[in-house]
């Protein structure tokens, strides 16, 4: 008889690349998982997995069950939503956000979560935007939260708040108070995110629609990596005005006026068609109550 745990453990091996990592993601024995594996390819009399590999490699009956695996637990997991009231929902959530939604209005949306679903397990992953869109494309990531840039039809897109961003930098580096013209402003170092952050995408298009060349660019994968070198002088950067509020008050960056202002940079949350559900849904509605970028760090309310 075929049963789910021995449908998981196809699953996450082949996901994952591995017996052992597969028994760490289902908190069993990498013995355990051999063994469902095992019972399944007896009962049928087929290998589902090469073992003259290195690693867990598919046969082609492995690829046809596999196949057919994710769809088994998808409809169990279906199944499981439909039946169970949210107080009742047992089901892992795999949540990926960027650095801004993680160090503001995330602490509220998990609380909702919680809250509304007490038996989901959350677990979150913070990375750029480009490379959670891959993982959800993956089927590794259940839902996103990311700038609004990947147009893709394979995606439901759920429109949230957008962020407002201004050029900064430490006073002694710019100490007029003019507005200064974008071809100006290109004379100085700028601390730019790469093209694997939304926010990177967003402006690294509009300089290049405003014929910009910066003299000097410094790239930074990490929205924090970006902010520390702004404060060291090292440049001037486009920063979220409320994440820096608290260091232009303290008088260690401040705002470089332009007569070009920088468009927002506008959110939304992202989930597969093929894997749309009630319990995704609800999600996203939570998502939209909760978005608030104002707010630095927002405590739970």
């Amino acid at each position: 008889m075929i049963t789910f745990k021995q449908l998981e453990a196809i699953y996450w091996i082949t996901e994952l690349g591995s017996f052992a990592a597969a028994a760490d993601r289902l908190n069993t024995t990498q013995s355990a998982i051999s063994k469902r594996v095992q019972e399944l390819e007896q009962q049928f009399s087929v290998e589902i997995f090469d073992r003259s590999k290195r690693t867990a490699r598919l046969t082609e009956k492995g690829q046809e069950i596999l196949h057919y695996a994710k769809s088994l637990l998808e409809e169990r997991d279906n199944f499981i939503e439909r039946i169970s009231s949210s107080q009742v929902l047992i089901r892992h959530f795999r949540l990926g956000v960027t650095e801004l939604t993680a160090m503001t209005w995330l602490p509220q949306l998990v609380k909702e979560i919680k809250t509304e679903y007490p038996r989901v397990s959350i677990e979150p992953e913070v990375e750029l935007s480009a490379t959670l869109f891959d993982r959800l494309m993956d089927d590794t990531i259940d839902l996103i939260v990311i700038p609004d840039v990947f147009n893709d039809s394979r995606c439901v897109s759920v429109p949230l708040k957008a962020v407002e961003n201004a050029w900064m930098g430490v006073p002694e580096l710019h100490t007029g108070e003019e507005p200064l013209s974008l071809k100006e402003l290109s004379n100085f170092t700028m601390l730019v995110q790469g093209t694997r952050s939304g926010t990177g995408l967003v402006y690294g298009r509009w300089l290049s629609e405003h014929n910009i060349t910066p003299s000097k660019t410094i790239h930074c994968e990490s929205m924090l990596a970006q902010i520390g070198f702004t404060v060291s002088g090292l440049g001037v950067s486009y920063l979220p005005v409320p994440v820096a509020s608290q260091l232009v008050q303290d008088g260690r960056l401040k705002h470089i006026p332009t007569q070009t202002r920088l468009p927002h940079v506008r959110y939304a949350v992202l989930y597969r068609h093929d894997r749309s559900s009630n319990f995704k849904k609800r999600i996203a509605e939570m998502a939209q109550q909760c978005c608030d970028f104002r707010t630095f760090f927002a405590e739970s309310r």
